[in-house]
């Protein structure tokens, strides 16, 4: 599955380009996303998405397969595998920065997705909407991050860099350096796809959240009886 979303957001190409190659910084204005660790020019972290009441967590990582810093350009593998199921998740993004004006610029993301499992299955009609509305999402945060205050940013920087000397010494070692990030909110499928999906999809959902309250429901029994 292709997908091609544009966002436009208020601030120079230099400082967006900046942004999205410093994944530790970049990688909390995805929703449903969290950086756990990084290794060379590998990031690994975690992506939490579900359907009303079915929940999925893809554990994988991601690297840059190309970067142009002339073309503004870059190419990205992510790869991940549900931690509780059968399902995988790959994608190769390719995002270009074009400068619109001296503090517009817009962002355009094409995204080669391949995914399976029960996510998939249920979600596959909702991930166009959903892929345009989480880019949305991002563009306020990235907005967001790259007007806060010069204060703010430097006591980021100056928090990460302590964080950053204290763990030094693990990662001279391993070659690996944890990343002590919040944990990340799964992204209903459902909501954020809503009011249209919620129409098409709402009675589904109700049938999916049926099911699976009977399903709890008989392994509890199941468990009082052993």
């Amino acid at each position: 599955m292709e997908m091609t979303n544009e966002i436009e957001v208020n601030a120079s190409a230099s400082e967006v380009w900046a942004a999205f190659n410093d994944v530790e910084r970049i990688a909390p204005c995805l929703p449903g996303a969290q950086l756990t660790e990084i290794e060379g020019e590998e990031y690994r972290g975690v992506v939490k998405v579900k359907v009303g009441p079915v929940n999925a967590q893809y554990k994988g990582k991601a690297t840059f397969t190309e970067r142009d810093d002339e073309a503004l350009k870059v190419v990205i593998l992510a790869e991940g595998r549900e931690t509780r199921g059968q399902g995988n998740a790959s994608a190769e993004i390719t995002a270009v920065v074009e400068s619109l004006a001296d503090d517009r610029t817009k962002l355009a993301v094409t995204t080669d997705l391949k995914i399976t499992g029960k996510v998939a299955q249920i979600g596959r009609n909702l991930i166009p909407d959903v892929s345009a509305k989480i880019m949305g999402q991002f563009a306020e945060n990235l907005e967001a991050l790259l007007s806060a205050p010069a204060s703010e940013s430097a006591a980021a920087a100056g928090a990460s860099g302590s964080e950053g000397d204290a763990a030094k010494g693990d990662e001279q070692k391993s070659g690996v350096r944890a990343v002590d990030a919040p944990e990340a909110e799964a992204v209903d499928l459902l909501e954020v796809a809503a009011p249209p999906a919620a129409k098409k999809f709402g009675p589904i959902a109700g049938v999916i959240a049926v099911l699976w309250i009977i399903r709890k429901l008989f392994k509890r029994k199941k468990s009082k009886k052993g």
